[in-house]
């Protein structure tokens, strides 16, 4: 969906001239006379900043300050991450809207017809702040994000319309996509192990090595369950309110349709130090569950719930040993990756999931 208006391809190019003219084709005329644009967040997949702004006149009680998201100043890297670029701008323009997870309010989004230029405007929610990967949460936060979390999984559950949505990262695969996800999962475990090793420990990257091997039959296995899910549901992409009794998600570059479950179990798996997951983790599971059921989800009881959450914990290393490989390079990548993967690779067999996959889908 490319506008008449010159998509912004560096922060210089959000000017009052062109947020003005954003914000006034929402509804009433809005005249912005002066922007400062200032970077905010890590920017592994994209280029992300504060943009304040200052009127003539707000009709609207418009924001005096937002978040505009742009593509990777990296061309190699925008060149990886594009279609995490149309999901996001999917998300916001054609999902949001039918779901209750806790969002920034999108003012405007835009993406060129090569997906390789793209501009989101959300609201600032300062003074809120990004959850710390590395740290880690403790239960309040847990508790947030885990009902947050059935906000986007009930509306959108079991609607075979979302099989097919075109603005996924991640679909459902058939047989040959199966094989293939396999197959790069393998290469990426060889990756991750030769790059991380020494870091990961001798257990945890058999442990990688392993649970990568069962990827075929992982996705494909029949539970008869699925809904819109995050994919990357983690600290790093969740903002919480300073009183701690709010949260919203952010990047929505990795939207998929899969097993629910997995956004909860990727969430405790590399959100949580592995001695505050085991004592909670049940007690999470059953705030996800009533949630759900708050929410309108029906025929699905807890004890399920909790075998799709022991199931679901594969996509810890998946995703981490795809963003290793594909992500940008940085320090902090690599002490995120490595932080992940190991308190991953400990709930893996903590929970062991290895063995119900093979039960499951072997």
């Amino acid at each position: 969906m490319t506008s008449v208006r010159q998509i912004p391809r560096h922060p210089h190019d959000v000017t009052s001239q062109w947020l003005s003219a954003v914000l006034s084709a929402r509804d009433e005329p809005v005249e912005v006379t002066s922007v400062d644009v200032t970077p905010v967040g890590t920017g592994q997949t994209g280029a992300t900043y504060r943009v304040a702004a200052r009127y003539t006149d707000n009709p609207g009680d418009l924001p005096a300050s937002f978040v505009i998201k742009l593509p990777a100043g990296d061309d190699a890297v925008r060149d990886r991450v594009v279609l995490g670029y149309r999901s996001e701008c999917a998300f916001y323009s054609e999902v949001a809207d039918g779901v209750k997870i806790p969002i920034p309010q999108c003012f405007h989004c835009e993406i060129a017809d090569d997906a390789t230029e793209y501009a989101l405007l959300l609201s600032d929610r300062a003074p809120a702040v990004q959850g710390d990967q590395l740290a880690g949460c403790g239960e309040r936060q847990a508790r947030l994000a885990v009902t947050a979390l059935a906000g986007l999984h009930a509306p959108t559950w079991c609607d075979q319309r979302w099989l097919t949505f075109p603005g996924l990262a991640m679909t459902q695969l058939d047989e040959a996509g199966a094989k293939g996800m396999g197959d790069i999962a393998r290469m990426c475990a060889e990756a991750c192990v030769q790059r991380l090793g020494d870091q990961l420990g001798d257990g945890n990257c058999a442990t990688l090595t392993a649970a990568l091997d069962l990827i075929t039959p992982w996705v494909s296995a029949p539970l008869g369950r699925f809904a819109l899910i995050h994919g990357d549901y983690r600290l790093d992409n969740m903002l919480f309110s300073p009183d701690g009794d709010q949260v919203w998600v952010v990047d929505w570059q990795t939207l998929g349709v899969g097993l629910p479950a997995r956004d909860l179990a990727f969430f405790t798996g590399t959100s949580l130090a592995p001695e505050l997951r085991r004592e909670i983790e049940a007690e999470l599971v059953t705030d996800y569950h009533s949630a759900l059921l708050s929410h309108g989800v029906s025929g699905y009881d807890r004890e399920t719930c909790w075998q799709d959450y022991r199931f679901g914990v594969l996509q810890v290393p998946l995703i981490c040993a795809l963003g290793l490989v594909f992500a940008a390079d940085t320090d902090r990548g690599d002490d995120m990756f490595v932080t992940m993967l190991k308190r991953g690779c400990q709930a893996i067999r903590d929970l062991g999931t290895l063995e119900l996959v093979g039960e499951l889908a072997g």
